[in-house]
């Protein structure tokens, strides 16, 4: 079990969505051998990207997270929204210094849990201190956060294509999770340029982000007239 002094440290930990890969079965009306080719080119993909992330100088890591941040304020919504963040891992962009702004803003900020396998996650809200337990597959949670529906949710990019759809870890919590809110959520992909993709090959089970966040350019948003 974490405390809050593991929070003062800022100390990584696994995130959400890194579990299995895909299953490559597919699912009903995709051909099994395409699904079964995308399950695998996906892997490479994700093992090359992620250790393209993780050789990024720290300096140029933290420099896009701070203009991440100030991109992230110019698109959520007036008043105030419950936001779910993530805890950085294996070079991901270190948003925990805007978790802090935001709570001093008066927003509130809530952390995935995975609670099981092929289910969506749940949210609980954290503040600044808060107990922090770690469960299953050692992911770190607000101990005792109320469980809240975010109404922006933010999440980490391993890759990207200009249809803004996100390859994440390969567990499918995200996706699973998005399509399961109601009302449904805004969706931001946030990552590092270097990870945009010509297509991610999307199939029926991904779901697109409503915005991908990069720093190196104006954020990119879906075409909803494209589907």
């Amino acid at each position: 079990m974490a405390s809050g002094a593991d929070d003062a440290k800022l100390t990584p930990a696994s995130a959400p969505c890194l579990l299995h890969e895909l299953d490559a079965n597919g699912a009903p009306g995709v051909d099994p051998q395409q699904a079964r080719d995308v399950a695998r080119w996906r892997k490479v993909e994700r093992e090359r990207l992620i250790a393209m992330r993780q050789a990024l100088a720290a300096d140029y890591r933290a420099a896009q997270a701070l203009a991440m941040a100030r991109e992230l304020d110019a698109l959520l919504p007036g008043g105030a929204p419950i936001v779910s963040l993530y805890w950085p891992i294996r070079g991901e962009p270190d948003l925990r210094p805007w978790m802090h702004s935001l709570t001093e803003r008066g927003v509130r900020v809530a952390l995935p849990v995975v609670i099981a396998h092929g289910q969506p996650l749940e949210f609980r809200e954290w503040r600044p201190g808060a107990r922090l337990a770690r469960g299953v597959w050692n992911i770190p949670y607000p101990a005792d956060g109320a469980v809240v529906t975010p109404d922006v949710a933010v999440a980490p990019l391993v890759g990207f294509d200009h249809a803004c759809y996100r390859l994440g870890y390969g567990g499918g919590f995200f996706d699973r999770t998005l399509a399961s809110l109601e009302p449904r959520a805004l969706a931001i992909g946030v990552g590092y340029p270097q990870s945009e993709l010509a297509t991610i090959f999307p199939q029926p089970h991904d779901v697109p982000m409503d915005w991908i966040v990069t720093a190196a350019a104006a954020p990119l948003r879906r075409d909803r007239e494209a589907g």
